[in-house]
């Protein structure tokens, strides 16, 4: 069994999932809010809550790495998931992150992607990652480009259009792996 590693950022814990996280969990993605960019826009129940969150955690034993759980490092609260994802079919290693609605517009998401990011450049020495960005996903646009991002194409995913966003290695990191 992997160890999923724990990472800190000025104000957040990125931990495994557990099942102590699930009820806030699955009330995040019970909120249409939430869910209307990805997947098929729509809210899961608690059963597809429970089946998102063992998939996730099963990611990371199946291919070493994965989403991580947020939480607030002044309360322990649980305010998101952000990280890597590469399921079966999916065209890239993928970037992503969903913020509770009460803890949206604070800077949780920006501070918990980039740490995600640097962690696949140093930790996977991954070449290129992108988001798949829905249109009319303004806030993740924003975030995609305060990131790094650049929108390099529109893909069909999951029967919807997703603008694809790619992030690569900072240059000085890109070149010690090269040397």
């Amino acid at each position: 069994m992997i160890e999923i590693p724990q990472l800190r950022t000025a104000r957040l814990r990125l931990t495994a999932l557990r099942e102590d996280h699930f009820d806030a969990y699955a009330h995040m993605l019970a909120d249409p809010s939430s869910t209307r960019h990805v997947g098929d826009g729509k809210p899961l129940d608690r059963l597809n809550a429970w089946r998102s969150m063992a998939m996730l955690l099963g990611h990371w034993m199946l291919r070493g790495y994965g989403m991580w759980a947020l939480e607030r490092l002044e309360d322990g609260r649980f305010i998101g998931r952000a990280g890597l994802l590469k399921p079966e079919g999916w065209p890239d290693l993928e970037l992503g992150w969903m913020i509770t609605p009460d803890a949206r517009g604070r800077g949780y998401a920006t501070e918990a992607a980039q740490t995600a990011l640097d962690w696949a450049w140093r930790e996977l020495g991954a070449p290129r990652v992108v988001s798949l960005v829905r249109p009319g996903d303004t806030a993740s646009e924003k975030l995609a480009a305060r990131l790094g991002g650049e929108r390099v194409d529109t893909v069909e995913f999951c029967a919807a259009p997703a603008h694809v966003y790619a992030y690569h290695p900072p240059v000085a990191l890109a070149r010690s792996a090269a040397g």
